[in-house]
């Protein structure tokens, strides 16, 4: 695959090449074996947008957690 972007016919943005993407049996599966945050960010399997969900969540409960905080002193 070459790095060079494509543009399709009757399209107007290049096409990036696909990432590297390697299946995982399971979502632990895909954490033990490439990280949380290289299934979160790097997406590096399909389970990348379940893992970016558990991110986001954790993020908000943290920032959450400290405008209590700072709200309550």
């Amino acid at each position: 695959m070459s790095d060079k972007l494509v543009v399709r016919e009757g399209e107007r943005i290049p096409r990036r090449p696909l990432p590297e993407f390697e299946e995982a049996g399971s979502f632990r599966e895909a954490i033990s074996r490439d990280g949380f945050f290289g299934t979160a960010v790097a997406d590096k399997n399909q389970y990348g947008p379940l893992a970016m969900m558990f991110l986001l969540l954790i993020v908000a409960g943290i920032t959450g957690i400290i405008i209590k905080l700072v709200a309550s002193a």
